[in-house]
């Protein structure tokens, strides 16, 4: 063990690398957060009418490349506040420059301009602007669109996810807030287009430059001018205060309804090793399922289906195999379930359940384009149950749910409908990160009309991305910053990634998820420290825990305890769920929030155990620190940055 004390940034966020600075600017009763390049939250008399605007230049594997400021400068007044600066990215051995202007003024206008050419030429599959409109209270309100042509249109934002862009061909969207709030984005420079965010569980909609059914990538020559500007207008006063005044956020408990679902981990074949010499530890995760990937592309075969096996034994827990067919017509593809049925036969212990997908679908196929080759899922399906007899059979995407919606499986011939899910795909921001709890209903709303009656399991998801459909894969990471497409998201291993993963499985738990599995043992996405060729700042390898292992470990014993949803006066204030057990109520909740939270627990709540910044060491050291359960002195917890609870009510 290090004899360093960890920094409260390595203990927040698993990076030395500091939390971007928000800077609040007011112009009047319009509000923005500048966060040093773009701008995020923007209100009028403290209602949000705008989630973000920001300039994004992203490579040719979708990966937003981060820019470099130059020549800042920030003013501000009573009416009025503006903004200038010059940016630059780099990528591929090309560079991109840019200047931006941005200005605001009481009058509820706020114009955002960008100026930008490259010496190199770049090769883009987006270079320009993206508007996010939020999600609560927007979802289903009518709009007002206008064409680059200038017709008007009526229509509104998708209430179910919409697997394609439910606008296109845009130049100026109207719509108006939960509060009343008259909100008027215009796009000038290009043809924008929207596409429902919430697919790949970001907590907007997001109108961006560019329609996709041009090619991508693209390339801007030398010389060539991008110019675009955003302005948007926002006119009325709210209903209602829609900011919080502070104090406490008094949480309760809804009435008993659904059961905790079965939660499991994911298990990469380079990670058995590892996770067996650590099996005394992890055993007491108790987990029921180990989800385990089988790829031939990649070399996996009969003995990397073996140590699958023997990790999930050494665990207590149930295999379950998620098998990647490489052939992509129907025989071949039958052809090698059947082998693949064989291997399994010979091996001590069976797969309780098969998850299968053809190749072709780990990528994405953007709206419009043509569907690759692949075996018919039916046909597929069918091959996979009579080469798996007594096996329960899974379909549907080992990628995001994006893919799930736009290639839904036929389940007439499956058991279950599985997906998994990333935080960090369009931005890497801790904000964002963070507000992909906010669209997990939505998800949930949105899996029934895909499953049609089937039970769904999600997962294994992290925080990164352990596959990109979008690009060739994941950023690699090596200097363990805050990025998207992270494949080593440094947050994994912080209080940050415990408190994550406590809002994603109480979401889906309460969902009615049939099974829920998070990250891995090991590795970027798992539960304790082995050496790693990426950074793991402060972490040995040595088997110290990361702050999520208590999560894991604590949600992992409710399996089948009946739940009670966690409700808050103050919408968003906390994430978490509580399970009736025989002796009582056991409440897990998280702040999921930087700031310090006043929470007051609900009637009866005795003892309690914290998970913050202070116990981190000792979290690290001590596998049942959670159990460790001491009286509560008065109901009202003061929770530090994304800090954890685990409260209990006795009979």
């Amino acid at each position: 063990m290090t004899h360093s004390d960890p920094t409260r940034t390595v203990r927040l966020y698993g990076t030395e690398e500091p939390p971007a600075e928000e800077r609040v600017l007011n112009a009047g009763p319009l509000s923005v957060l500048f966060d040093g390049a773009n701008l995020r939250d923007v209100r009028m008399h403290g209602e949000e009418a705008i989630r973000a605007i920001s300039f994004v230049v992203r490579d040719k594997d979708w990966a937003t490349l981060i820019p470099k400021i130059a020549d800042l400068i920030v003013q501000q007044d009573g009416d009025r506040f503006w903004i200038s600066y010059r940016a630059g990215v780099a990528g591929n051995g090309e560079t991109f420059g840019y200047e931006v202007v941005i200005e605001g003024s009481a009058a509820g206008v706020l114009t955002y301009s960008a100026r930008g050419k490259t010496p190199t030429g770049l090769l883009t599959n987006r270079t320009g602007f993206v508007v996010l409109h939020p999600i609560e209270g927007v979802s289903g309100a009518p709009a007002t669109i206008t064409h680059t042509s200038g017709e008007r249109v009526e229509t509104r934002f998708p209430v179910e996810i919409d697997p394609v862009q439910p606008m296109m061909d845009l130049r100026e969207i109207a719509h108006r807030t939960p509060g009343g709030l008259e909100v008027t984005c215009l796009m000038e420079g290009d043809a924008f287009e929207m596409e429902d965010q919430r697919n790949w569980t970001d907590a907007s909609y997001k109108t961006y430059v560019r329609p996709l059914a041009l090619p991508w990538p693209y390339r801007i020559e030398p010389g060539e001018v991008v110019q675009q500007k955003i302005t948007l207008t926002v006119k009325g006063f709210p209903r209602a205060p829609s900011r919080w005044a502070g104090g406490a956020a008094v949480l309760t408990l809804g009435e008993a309804e659904g059961t905790m679902p079965p939660l499991g981990i994911g298990l990469q074949p380079e990670d058995a090793s590892a996770a067996l010499r650590h099996v005394e530890t992890l055993h007491q995760l108790g987990v029921a399922h180990v989800i385990c990937h089988h790829d031939p592309r990649r070399g996996h075969d009969a003995e990397s289906l073996a140590r699958h096996v023997e990790v999930a034994a050494a665990l207590g827990a149930q295999p379950w195999l998620e098998a990647v067919v490489e052939h992509v017509n129907d025989a071949g593809a039958a052809a090698e379930i059947d082998f693949l049925g064989k291997l399994v036969a010979k091996l001590d212990r069976r797969f309780a359940t098969v998850l299968v997908s053809p190749a072709p679908d780990l990528k994405c196929t953007l709206p419009g384009s043509v569907w690759p080759a692949a075996p018919a899922p039916a046909k597929l399906y069918a091959a996979t149950r009579t080469a798996f007899p007594g096996s329960r059979i899974g379909g549907g995407m080992f990628s995001f749910f994006t893919e799930l919606n736009r290639k839904r499986p036929p389940t007439e011939t499956i058991d279950l409908v599985t997906f998994t899910t990333a935080a960090i795909f369009h931005a890497g921001d801790d904000r964002s990160l963070m507000e992909t709890l906010e669209c997990l209903p939505h998800i949930v709303r949105t899996v029934p009309a895909i499953a049609r009656g089937l039970p769904y399991s999600v997962g294994p998801s992290a925080i990164g991305l352990r596959d990109n459909p979008y690009g060739e894969a994941p950023v690699a990471n090596p200097t363990n910053i805050r990025q998207a497409v992270n494949f080593n998201d440094p947050r994994q291993r912080g209080i940050m990634g415990a408190a994550w993963n406590l809002g994603y499985f109480a979401a889906f738990a309460e969902g009615g998820a049939e099974a829920v599995a998070l990250g891995g043992a090991v590795g970027p996405f798992g539960v304790l420290s082995v050496p790693t060729p990426f950074p793991q700042s402060w972490f040995e390898g040595k088997g110290e825990l990361y702050p999520v292992w208590h999560i894991v470990r604590g949600l992992a014993k409710l399996k089948g305890r009946p739940i009670r949803p966690l409700r808050s006066s103050v919408a968003g204030a906390v994430r978490g769920i509580a399970a009736v057990t025989e002796k009582g109520t056991e409440l897990w909740l998280c702040n999921p929030s930087p700031n310090t939270l006043e929470v007051r627990l609900p009637e009866g709540f005795t003892t309690a155990a914290i998970l913050d910044a202070s116990s981190f060491v000792a979290a690290s050291r001590q596998p049942d620190l959670l159990d460790r359960l001491t009286p509560v002195e008065t109901q009202t917890l003061s929770l530090e940055s994304y800090a954890v609870v685990r409260a209990f009510r006795p009979v």
